[in-house]
């Protein structure tokens, strides 16, 4: 009887677990058992890895094969495994020393040639392998640069199997793979190039400073994607820990560029209206793998003719909107994805969305009413501003005053007011004023009753909710970290319940 083991990775949402590979080979008649929860695409990786073996140059031995994959009770899901039932097959077979492969990490798909094949989930598996003390992991070429993301492991990237049992028979020697100068960034979209829509540009920094969601109305034409568009290029940067987070997150849904191993700026995530409960939110008859909105964390959901949506789809929002994440429940198991995005929700203002406003609208009443009523109370209630924008005037189109200001200049005021915000919030664990809860608000930052008289007449004709108060503090404060102030005024107060009543008013 002849042991060998080797270790890959299982994924459960972003979080990555060690797979230990054992293969026993036995007397009797040849076949290969593979035990351990292991799905149908994990089960057809024998076929691959017998193949890829033989075209290498190897010989896939006829005998009594059983791998096992532990933690049997944890299921076991996608191509990532093939490297590591091939080097551990390849080690027991005596075809590479057992030693070698004893303690070594190996990620990814095997071709039938003996290609090694790129995988998704790279960097959240290796991020997991660095933490269970493992010093050293093998990769396809395509995701070596994804890999090479992670401090203190050694990233061997391989094309071939072939080029891996080299290596571990000690013939060629694979060099660890040196993480390169981050890409370029492309520019992103100035807000400069929008025309006229002083409210609309105001709400838009409102939001990008405190972290706040937004919604935009108004007729076609107004501006209301090209706002959307640019609110990300307001943000902030992403530092290190947030770019590891949302890397692993498009690492898993694949859609990690090729060329940009790390994403560095917020992400922009506009799904079109047709988009199902798992596209928005994530999940996956398989693999359960993050939605748009779990693709947006850190940055900008953009919800276009919000109304078009179905109504049921677009509520699944509300809860993972309050709690930053999200877990997706399946009968095989389940997955915990992070989603602390912000959300932009536009719509026109009735069916027949006339360019030309109120005046040339053919809708009744009823139709305009049915139209905004599929956007539900409790969702809008999450929604700390809501902006009316006007169609854009000829005035404002051909004869502006002067240049807008662009995307850099207001950039700039939102990073100071973050940095307020930071100041202020220290020791809280928190970072911007849309996340501090309401008892804190009234606690610790509790603004003077005198500057908050608007804000109770509404409460107490009902025009506002107890949580439509507690962000109108939060939008209140934010508009004092833009002013430079210490404290809110009414004149924040002011203009943050505005912001949150506008769209009730239209």
């Amino acid at each position: 009887m002849t042991l060998a083991r080797t270790w890959s990775v299982g994924l459960a949402g972003v979080q990555g677990a060690m797979v230990e590979v054992e293969v026993d080979i036995a007397a009797g008649l040849p076949g290969v058992v593979l035990v351990g929860l292991p799905d149908a695409v994990v089960r057809q990786s024998v076929d691959r890895v017998r193949a890829a073996v033989v075209n290498a140059g190897g010989e896939f031995p006829a005998r009594r094969i059983t791998i096992g994959l532990s933690p049997a009770s944890m299921p076991k899901q996608g191509s990532g495994f093939d490297l590591a039932l091939a080097a551990a097959v390849l080690a027991a077979a005596g075809a590479v020393r057992r030693r070698a492969v004893d303690r070594l990490v190996l990620l990814g798909e095997l071709g039938l040639d003996g290609s090694v094949r790129a995988i998704r989930g790279v960097l959240p598996a290796v991020l997991a392998a660095a933490q269970a003390g493992h010093r050293q992991v093998v990769v396809p070429a395509a995701n070596a640069a994804e890999a090479a993301l992670v401090e203190r492991i050694e990233v061997l990237a391989v094309e071939g199997l072939a080029q891996l049992v080299g290596h571990l028979r000690g013939e060629t020697v694979l060099r660890p793979h040196e993480r390169g100068p981050s890409p370029v960034q492309p520019p992103v979209p100035d807000l400069g190039d929008v025309v006229g829509q002083a409210a609309g540009r105001r709400a838009v920094e409102v939001a990008a400073a405190g972290g706040h969601h937004l919604f935009l109305g108004g007729p076609p034409g107004a501006g209301k994607t090209m706002l959307a568009e640019r609110l990300p290029g307001l943000l902030p940067e992403l530092d290190e820990q947030a770019a590891l987070e949302v890397t692993a997150i498009h690492s898993i849904a694949g859609t990690l560029p090729p060329d940009a191993p790390l994403v560095t700026r917020p992400t922009f995530e506009a799904p079109h209206h047709s988009a199902t409960m798992a596209a928005l939110i994530g999940g996956g008859s398989g693999q359960i793998r993050p939605g748009a909105l779990c693709r947006a964390h850190r940055g900008v959901l953009f919800v276009d003719e919000a109304p078009e949506f179905p109504r049921a789809v677009l509520d699944t929002l509300r809860q993972p909107l309050e709690r930053g994440q999200v877990t997706i429940h399946r009968a095989a198991g389940s997955a915990t994805f992070p989603c602390r995005a912000q959300l932009v929700l536009a719509a026109n203002p009735c069916p027949c969305a006339s360019a030309a406003g109120d005046t040339a609208c053919t809708c009744s009443p009823l139709e305009r009413r049915r139209y905004q009523s599929r956007l539900s109370g409790p969702l809008l209630d999450r929604v700390d501003l809501r902006v009316e924008l006007p169609p854009v005037t000829r005035a404002a189109w051909l004869d502006g005053l002067g240049a807008p200001e662009s995307t850099a200049v207001v950039a700039e005021r939102v990073r100071r007011a973050r940095l307020a915000a930071e100041e202020r919030l220290a020791g809280t664990g928190l970072g911007l004023n849309s996340q501090v809860p309401g008892r804190m608000l009234r606690e610790r930052f509790a603004v003077p009753r005198a500057s908050l008289r608007l804000a109770e007449r509404a409460l107490e004709r009902g025009s506002l909710s107890v949580r439509g108060f507690d962000r109108v503090v939060r939008v209140a404060w934010t508009l004092a970290d833009l002013a430079g102030r210490t404290v809110p005024g009414p004149d924040e107060v002011a203009e943050a319940l505005g912001m949150r009543l506008q769209r009730s008013a239209a």
